[in-house]
């Protein structure tokens, strides 16, 4: 049993490694596509690097980083329209603090952060003391906050002062509007935000899979939620002047689901939606440089959502193209094995275990699937072909004789697993048993199942029980 345990602990740290390589691998991957992306875009797209591109640039790849990272946590909790209520919740912020202080950035900030802040304790507030659930409270803070938001903005633009202007690009955002000095208000807020992450770590992972757990271990459950959501509030205000309120919640999850289809772990997953993101952000930017005409901050999103789209289809594991070429493979296996023991049983029916069966027999019963299990057979050298029949080589009647008492070992351990004291398992008879239970559980099953055939060969009555060993 010892032996086992560690044999299974050795297989789990190579799968570990296998899953830690492969996220190397693929960070590798993104970071050569973006290093050759540049001279791509100068020599191909013919983009000059100056000022305003690099800036831009810098903060998009910054702020894909920081969006990111948070954005894992409010994927994990299912609460991916949080980000879309609170970014739109923070417009009303931006025009209360214009008409409070004028059009400077950072009061502009500070203003959408406290309205989305706000928002927060809304929702909170709403969920926690009325029957209103937590997807119509965002939605009731989307609506309201935002319209609020445009309200205020049509009346400052209906005054006749001119530092109103350019308010509205909060709405969608407008990247070439950013200076170095919002590029290192991007990383100095980031890296604080980082810090907290990292000292609430353990508890930030506790209430992401177990908030139960965590509020009966003691940790003060509603307070960490809040101070968890503070930092995507600040994610979302940092964004603003990118994305805009109404884009800037596709920075926030598109990294984060493109890294989930990668990975179990939340710190790899976290680790690979800061890349992704900072790709996004990066290569949107350089891409929209090919035109003025082209707006940033969506270009941004359209690049971050590509990757979610090629994390859906490719990602082992999890991507639909894997999913399809295991259901394939899962179906042919299917078909192959049923096709052997429907050899196997009609031969030994007929008297001898290699009498071939009629093709059409075969197709009656099973239909489509007959003969693609036949091919998969004869593809193994189990089954050849004679005169319109099928029989079964020399292997393939030994791989039919242990498939069929695997089979009768798995009925055994169906009906006699608790007389037995066995250890409990999910039942898969496509599965060896042996690879399932322990050798001493597989020991007691076998004994058990030739208890019951020499019982029913000695007597000339079927037992009554035992007639589940021969389902197949």
């Amino acid at each position: 049993m010892k032996s086992e345990l560690t044999l299974e602990a050795t297989d789990n740290m190579t799968k570990n490694r296998s899953s830690d390589q492969l996220i190397w691998l693929l960070i590798a991957a993104i970071a050569l596509v973006a290093a050759l992306f540049v001279p791509f875009s100068q020599f191909v797209l013919h983009v000059e690097y100056d000022y305003t591109l690099r800036t831009v640039a810098l903060g998009g790849a910054l702020l894909g980083i920081v969006s990111g990272v948070l954005g894992c946590f409010a994927v994990l909790r299912r609460q991916s329209l949080l980000g879309d209520a609170l970014s739109h919740a923070a417009l009303p912020g931006v025009a209360i603090a214009f008409l409070l202080a004028g059009r400077d950035l950072g009061l502009l900030l500070i203003g959408a952060g406290v309205t989305s802040w706000l928002g927060v304790y809304f929702i909170r507030l709403v969920t926690g003391t009325t029957r209103i659930k937590q997807d119509a409270a965002m939605g009731i803070v989307l609506a309201a906050w935002f319209a609020a938001g445009i309200a205020l903005l049509v009346y400052i633009q209906a005054r006749p002062d001119a530092s109103q202007a350019g308010l509205d690009t909060f709405i969608f955002g407008q990247a070439a509007a950013i200076v170095e000095r919002d590029v290192r208000l991007i990383a100095t807020v980031g890296a604080v935000s980082f810090i907290v992450l990292a000292l609430f770590w353990k508890e930030f992972k506790l209430i992401t899979f177990d908030p139960e757990f965590a509020g009966a271990s003691g940790f003060r459950v509603n307070l960490l939620s809040l101070l968890l959501s503070t930092l995507i509030v600040v994610a979302i205000v940092l964004g603003l002047q990118l994305a805009g309120v109404i884009l800037m919640v596709g920075m926030l999850i598109a990294s984060g689901i493109a890294a989930r289809q990668w990975t179990n772990q939340l710190g790899q997953m976290v680790m690979l939606s800061a890349v992704f993101g900072a790709f996004a952000g990066g290569a949107g930017a350089i891409v929209s440089a090919v035109d003025a005409d082209i707006p940033t901050g969506p270009l941004i999103v359209v690049v971050a959502f590509l990757l979610v789209a090629i994390s859906l289809g490719f990602a082992p594991g999890r991507g639909l193209v894997w999913t399809l070429l295991r259901q394939r493979s899962d179906r042919r296996l299917f078909a192959a094995q049923t096709m052997l023991q429907d050899l196997y049983h009609y031969a030994l029916d007929h008297g001898r275990a290699d009498l071939p069966a009629p093709e059409p027999f075969l197709v009656g019963v099973r239909g489509a699937a007959a003969r693609e299990g036949l091919r998969q057979l004869q593809a193994r050298g189990h089954a050849q072909r004679s005169n319109g029949a099928w029989m079964l080589t020399r292997t393939g009647i030994e791989a039919a004789a242990r498939d069929d008492r695997n089979h009768q070992l798995w009925s055994v351990y169906r009906q006699y697993a608790d007389d037995l004291a066995l250890p409990m398992v999910a039942e898969d008879r496509q599965q060896e048993i042996a690879d399932a239970l322990p050798p001493a559980a597989v020991a007691k099953l076998e004994y058990k199942l030739d208890t019951i055939r020499n019982a029913a060969a000695s007597s000339t009555e079927e037992p009554s029980l035992p007639n589940a060993v021969t389902d197949r």
